[in-house]
């Protein structure tokens, strides 16, 4: 809103300093300087509400050092981080942006899917919350949105330089004309180690026939339901101790909006020789927002906890950071950008598998690790909880830095 503001006085008035706000820099700042505020200043209230709504976390007994002093601390803090990231947003984001849309949607979507687990816990004295097909139906919804504006939306493209007839190439500026560029709409995604680091969904039903790229979205559709989930599900695993979820959703986050701010900049994609995003730069404003937002949370976050997010703030960040890595093109780089959502889902899926498994031949089920996720099998191990998410955190820097460096691996 402030930006439409600050438009309409430099336009008409040139009002000194309006012009600031037409730079996504400058915006971005902004918008971490006061999601930090509000996640700090006014979270501290929410928590204060929280407690006195007897919001505390009931916490099962799993024989883990430190676990019974936890028993009381309030819940439901994802609250904080999403107010601090949406509130930034709609004051210094272009509101009409599909890709801003995309994001606010997906923020009060996948926070509606956890408030509501967490009212059930709470208020309802229901300890299973919401039944786990409902939260994939809602998972499921988000994706079938966000596949279909990523396939049929026209503000959706990719933009490449295109061979200027009198000249062999066109030096590229920010301000080149749009002529030098073409623009389509493609399903082009990013994958390193190969030509170019392209990878085109539509290759892989190219067999098809003369009309296969009519089809390609039901195909391209579940695979982003499929992301979509999975690292919901991911950060949801990962939010077991103090502070694992939220440092490490920051790692991630602030790689996306380098992500973002690259590939909607035509200057600086084409130095880096990788996919011009148009309007994928106003992503960055959000990005930022939603980075504040979590850092001030950790604030209060950190061992020991004075709030947790619970599956309203668990769930959300799970799906926004998905949905900004399917925008950016950048969805087939999560195992490795996300690695430790990625690790902490496998360490489930592989230790209710063996132990199903072992106990079908063998008669009683054996375990791969101590305890799953992963994170408590270094807890069972004697691990200090704060020593095991500073060396999270530290794993999670070395794979964003990376993934960052596969831009340039072909």
């Amino acid at each position: 809103m402030l930006y439409y503001l600050f438009e309409k006085l430099d336009s008409l008035y040139n009002v000194p300093g309006a012009g600031l706000f037409q730079f996504i820099t400058f915006r971005a700042a902004m918008a971490v300087i006061l999601s930090l505020i509000i996640a700090t200043i006014f979270g501290k209230r929410i928590i204060g509400f929280l407690q006195r709504k007897q919001m505390g976390e009931t916490i099962r007994d799993l024989g883990l050092e430190g676990q019974s002093e936890k028993a009381g601390t309030p819940t439901m803090g994802g609250i904080i981080i999403i107010l601090a990231t949406l509130i930034p947003v709609l004051l210094f984001a272009k509101l009409e942006n599909i890709y801003v849309i995309m994001l606010i949607v997906t923020t009060l979507w996948m926070g509606t899917i956890g408030f509501i687990d967490d009212y059930l816990k709470k208020f309802k004295n229901d300890k299973a919350g919401l039944p786990g097909k409902f939260k994939v139906i809602g998972q499921v919804g988000l994706g079938l949105f966000v596949g279909a504006v990523m396939f049929f939306h026209p503000d959706v493209t990719i933009k490449r330089e295109k061979i200027n007839p009198t000249y062999e190439t066109e030096e590229i500026t920010q301000n080149s004309p749009r002529e030098f560029y073409e623009e389509e709409k493609s399903l082009l995604t990013t994958i390193p180690f190969v030509k170019q680091n392209e990878f085109n969904y539509e290759s892989l039903i190219d067999w098809a026939g003369e009309n296969y790229k009519d089809y390609i979205w039901l195909l391209f559709i579940p695979i982003v339901i499929f992301i979509i989930t999975a690292v919901s599900n991911g950060a949801n695993l990962t939010d077991g101790i103090d502070g694992l979820a939220a440092g490490s959703s920051a790692i991630i986050a602030i790689t996306l909006a380098l992500f973002a701010w690259v590939s909607g900049n035509a200057v600086f994609s084409d130095y880096l020789n990788i996919m011009f995003l148009p309007n994928t730069g106003e992503m960055t404003i959000f990005i930022t927002a939603f980075v504040g937002a979590l850092i001030g949370f950790l604030w209060y976050n950190a061992y020991p906890a004075q709030v947790f997010m619970g599956d309203t703030g668990s769930l959300t960040i799970g799906g926004i950071i998905a949905v900004i890595a399917i925008a950016t093109r950048k969805e087939l780089l999560i195992p490795l950008l996300c690695g430790i959502f990625f690790v902490e889902n496998l360490s489930v899926v592989l230790q209710v598998s063996w132990f199903k498994y072992t106990k079908k031949k063998f008669g009683e089920g054996r375990r791969i690790f101590r305890m799953s996720p992963l994170h408590h099998h270094y807890q069972v191990r004697g691990f200090h909880e704060s020593k095991i998410v500073t060396r999270f955190w530290i794993v999670g820097i070395f794979l964003a830095i990376l993934t960052i460096v596969t831009l340039k691996i072909r």
